[in-house]
Order: structure tokens, then sequence, then C-alpha cells
């Protein structure tokens, strides 16, 4: 049986995040007693643990109201925000009522903006359901939809009540998820844990899946997880380091200055490749090719190893992730870059490596280095 683990994030307004198996009976019974309604944020595939959520909450003697919203990014809309706002006014919820969302990282997003948005602020309970929401999405409080401008141009600040990481939910994910969520937390071993490389390092086989190289788009297939208890083991050590980094980070830090902002490496060459593909990339699949981006940036700028470069490679492929993308879109990626949160004016900037676990901003590069690190992962081949 697997022990919960409990990590304390520090913010202003403190909260935990558990990591454990069979952990819906302990979501229900963290509501707060002053709320007297519940609006669960979910989508159709969870249907049968929104069920068992509302059941749970039904006997603690809540009213629960479930708003079945669009899987993945298309849930993360203006129009599906302004339909979670109608069913909380037509079910007249006030300020101590609360949000729970239910779902992977796009639930997550959205729901806490809908939790940030209510009456200027409702409380929000997140229960993520991916590998990528458990390490990345749900912990941190930063919320938000996408527009035709760009990804999470549009959101809020707000931190959550509690974050609940059930490994058990695992097992119903398709492996190319897991391996998709895994980029994430080997992010958090470059910038800040080596020791979640060499966790990863040691475990290639058993988390990467045979089928994993396809796994790129955000509409492939794959078998479920079906994870035993050696993989579980080794992913609850994994998620745990992950949200350790985060929770540390953003308790230093919440609304994102330099230090923040380390958590997007590899995001803002991996977010123009979401762009650009109009969302049809796996998120970590994404941000795997992003990393490899920013440290051939890295090295081109006298500040990484050649040996440190290939170990991304070498990680992210030997899991299955890309760490190659085509090399005939530059235009359009460029243009994706520009519209990046962390861009000042035309002035492009990007979170690079001096060494592992030692993120550094890089201002302004020349942009023969920018273009020379693209060059670098080009596969020259159609998307």
């Amino acid at each position: 049986m697997t022990v919960s683990r409990e990590i304390p994030v520090a913010t202003s307004s403190p909260y935990t995040v558990t990591v454990g198996q069979d952990l819906l009976p302990d979501v229900a019974a963290s509501v707060p007693e002053s709320a007297a309604r519940v609006l669960v944020v979910s989508a159709a595939p969870l249907r049968s643990q929104v069920d068992a959520l509302h059941r749970l909450l039904e006997e603690r003697g809540l009213t629960v109201v479930v708003a079945e919203v669009p899987d993945a990014e298309a849930g993360k809309t203006a129009e599906v925000l302004a339909f979670c706002w109608q069913v909380l006014g037509k079910s007249d919820f006030t300020r101590s009522d609360i949000v729970i969302g239910l779902g992977g990282g796009a639930v997550t997003d959205l729901a806490g903006f809908v939790a940030a948005t209510w009456l200027r602020g409702v409380g929000v309970i997140q229960v993520p359901t991916t590998l990528l929401a458990m390490v990345d999405a749900a912990v941190g409080g930063k919320t938000g939809i996408n527009t035709t401008e760009g990804k999470n141009l549009v959101g809020a600040f707000h931190e959550p009540l509690s974050v609940w990481c059930d490994t058990r939910v695992l097992d119903a994910l398709p492996r190319h998820d897991i391996v998709a969520g895994l980029a994430e937390v080997v992010k958090c071993g470059f910038i800040k844990d080596e020791e979640i490389l060499r966790i990863v390092e040691d475990n290639l086989a058993l988390l990467r899946a045979d089928d994993a190289q396809t796994g790129s788009r955000a509409d492939g297939h794959g078998s479920t997880a079906g994870l035993d208890e050696e993989a579980r083991t080794v992913l609850t050590e994994l998620i745990g380091r992950a949200v350790q980094v985060k929770a540390d980070v953003v308790a230093a830090d919440l609304k994102e200055s330099f230090l923040r902002e380390i958590l997007n490496y590899g995001h803002t060459f991996g977010h123009a490749i979401e762009y650009t593909e109009r969302y049809q990339w796996r998120h970590g699949a994404a941000v795997s090719v992003g990393m490899v981006f920013a440290a051939e940036l890295a090295h081109l700028a006298g500040r990484l190893s050649e040996d440190e470069v290939e170990r991304h490679r070498a990680i992210l492929s030997g899991l299955g992730l890309p760490v190659s993308y085509p090399g005939h879109r530059w235009d359009a990626l460029l243009t994706a870059m520009r519209r990046d949160k962390k861009t000042r004016g035309d002035l492009l900037r990007f979170v690079i490596l001096a060494g592992i676990g030692n993120p550094v901003r890089l201002e302004g590069p020349d942009p023969a280095l920018v273009q020379a690190a693209y060059a670098a992962i080009s596969d020259h081949s159609p998307a």
C-alpha cells in the first residue's frame, strides 16, 4: 500500500499537494464547512469519477452542480468560460461556495480561472487526472484560457485550496500521455533537481512506451498505462520531486518574476510549436523539443557543454519523446515566439541553462544564434 505524501506550498495563502492513491474521499472531506454548493468542472471521459465524487459530496450535504466541458484544449475558450459563469449564476453560487477542477491540465486551468473570476474570486480545489496536470498545471495558481492569438494569454493567478494527485488514475491513461507528462518532470530535473534525471535515466525502459515515438500528436492513440507496482513507485517518487520543485519556486515567487520563469524552461519554443500546430501536439511533446532547442541555444551562447546538450537528447528520446521539428517553419515559429509572455516588446527572452540546475535568462540573443539553434533541431521532414 502506497503512503500518501503531503507537499506544502508555502505561499501567502498556503495549501498542500497530496500525492497518493484512492483520494476522492479526502477530496470530498476537504471542502470547507462554509460551502453549501460545489461546481465540479470536468470532461466527459471522466464521468465515472465525477459521479463517484458527486455521491461523496452529497453525503456531506452539499449541493453539487456539474459543468461538463469539452475535453483538452477545446475546453479552454471564452465560450466555455461563459458557459461555466452561466451555470454558477443560475445555481446561485455565493462567495463561500467552491469550484472543483477534476481533469487534465486544460480542465484545471479553466476551473481555476472560473473560480478566480466569479464574484472576484471563490475557492478552488484541483484534482488533476493526468501526469502533466499533477506536476504542472494544477500546482502554482496559474489559471487561464486560450485565444486565437495564443495559449494562456488571458488568465489570472489564483491559488487553490488544495491539490490532490491520485496516482491510481494514471492506469487509465494512454502510455503516450504518461510519457508526455514526463517531459515536465524532466524539466524540473534540468532546472533544479538533478536526482530526477538520474532516476529517469535508471528507469528508461520501465517508463517509456514501446510506441511512444508516435506520440507527439494530441489525437494519437495507444495502450493504457496499466502501471505495475514498480512503475507506480517510480512515478510517485518523480511526481513528488517535481511537485516539490514547483512548490519551492512558486512559494518564493508567485507572480512570475525571473525565478518563476525558470518553470518555463523549454516553453517559449514549445508554445510556438503548439500554436503553429494549432494545438494538435501534446504539450509535453512540444516542451521536449523546446528543451532541446533551449539547450542548443545555450550551447551556441557558450553556456552549456555539448555533453549536457546530448544528455537532453538522450533522456528525452530515451523516453520516446520527440527531440526535433520540421525545418521549414521558422517564420511561423518566430512569429509565435514573439507572442510569448516572456517577450518584452520585440525583445525575445529565453530561459536557458548555464549548467544543469542553473537556469538563467537570455535576453535579445543574436537572431543568427536563435536560427542556428533551430537548425540544430530541424529534421527537414513533413510534420
